[in-house]
């Protein structure tokens, strides 16, 4: 038995933050019911890349949930909710505040009717404060916590970040676990909790270093400057000769000294006392050489250092095969077959990898829950 099943979830969000949470709540057993608009669906099912009628951005996140098509603006449609609102275990909205309370859907309605619900609202900002009602995106986010202000790159154009950190690290991720602390909470109590997952807020454990040591000392770390952005020698990204990248971040002593012996740098520079000089010299002999030569080297020697694979190249990785993170499988209606998106739910809270799953149709579950 799985450890959510038996727990209803009906998900009101939309693209990714409460998508990628319900996903996790349905791998690990949870029935999942997508509610979206009729015709169109929610914003993410009409995306490119297609992978079948909907975008392959679609079918990952939504992998075994169900959808229900309903215009929660016309009355009559929306009643026909009530039967499900009344019997859900947990609700995960993604609107703008006051959105779910216009349509007659927010907490203080649903709690009325059912006061064992789980009611999670994930935003950008929050229910409360001067930003509530503010759009914007995980860049617009990352940028309001001081956290890309940490690391933007230095050349022209400045580097946009390639992970979408506070949808997924500010949004989902706790989105997932207040509603299982609230689970455990309501097995004790028999109540219901209303949580409001603010993605911004949620930003400021990465800054954990930063934070520190801004307040503990009064210097504030600036742009690539300090250990892990990049302000020294020992935490950088070098290029060799074929145009690969050398990720290196030999920190503590023992690892500095193998990797200053691999590469042959002079003790001049091995002291690390001016760490602009030694990451130049670094830089230098990194460049000499192909990016086979030093993989080669970096595997025979704990260094703390690798060379940057393609996405392409890690799902066929050693490491990852061995563990079997690509074993489960997404299907479509047109019978395709890919890998389904590899979760932090254990293998042992999940389906069997043996059968592939489908992201739901739109509207193709109303039959089985709208009377």
């Amino acid at each position: 038995m799985r450890p959510l099943q038996g727990v209803l979830v009906l998900d009101f969000s939309t693209l990714l933050p409460g998508p990628m949470a319900t996903l996790l709540l349905a791998e690990a057993g949870a029935e999942v019911v997508k509610i979206e608009r009729p015709g169109s669906g929610e914003e993410m099912r009409g995306y490119v890349p297609r992978w079948g009628a909907d975008s392959v951005n679609f079918a990952m996140l939504n992998r075994g949930k169900k959808s229900v098509a309903l215009d929660l603006k016309n009355p009559k449609q929306r009643t026909k909710l009530d039967p499900l609102v009344a019997r859900a275990d947990i609700i995960v909205e993604q609107f703008r505040p006051g959105v779910m309370q216009r349509l007659g859907l927010d907490y203080e309605s649903v709690v009325k009717v059912n006061p064992r619900i789980i009611y999670c609202s994930i935003t950008g900002y929050g229910q409360t404060g001067p930003k509530r009602d503010t759009a914007g995106h995980d860049l617009n986010y990352i940028g309001d916590a001081g956290l890309l202000a940490l690391s933007m790159g230095n050349g022209d154009p400045p580097v946009v970040p390639p992970a979408l950190i506070a949808d997924i690290a500010g949004g989902a991720y706790p989105a997932v676990m207040n509603i299982l602390l609230a689970v455990t909470e309501r097995a004790q109590t028999g109540k219901g909790r209303y949580l409001d997952i603010a993605m911004t807020d949620n930003l400021f454990p990465f800054m954990y270093w930063a934070l520190g040591e801004g307040i503990a000392t009064g210097q504030w770390p600036g742009n690539s400057g300090s250990l892990v952005t990049g302000g020294t020698a020992r935490y950088r990204l070098y290029p060799t000769r074929d145009g690969q990248i050398v990720a290196a971040a030999p920190i503590e002593q023992r690892f500095w000294q193998n990797f200053c012996a691999i590469i042959g740098l002079e003790p001049q520079y091995a002291d690390d006392k001016d760490s602009a000089a030694t990451a130049a010299r670094v830089a230098e002999i990194i460049r000499g050489k192909d990016a086979a030569h030093w993989e080669k080297f970096f595997q025979e020697q704990d260094c703390c250092c690798s060379v940057v694979k393609s996405a392409r190249a890690a799902m066929t990785d050693p490491q990852f095969v061995a563990r079997g993170l690509f074993a489960h499988k997404l299907s479509n209606a047109q019978g395709r077959v890919m890998p389904a998106l590899p979760v932090p739910v254990s293998d042992g809270f999940r389906g069997s990898p043996d059968t592939p799953v489908p992201a739901p149709g739109l509207g193709a579950h109303n039959a089985d829950y709208i009377k």
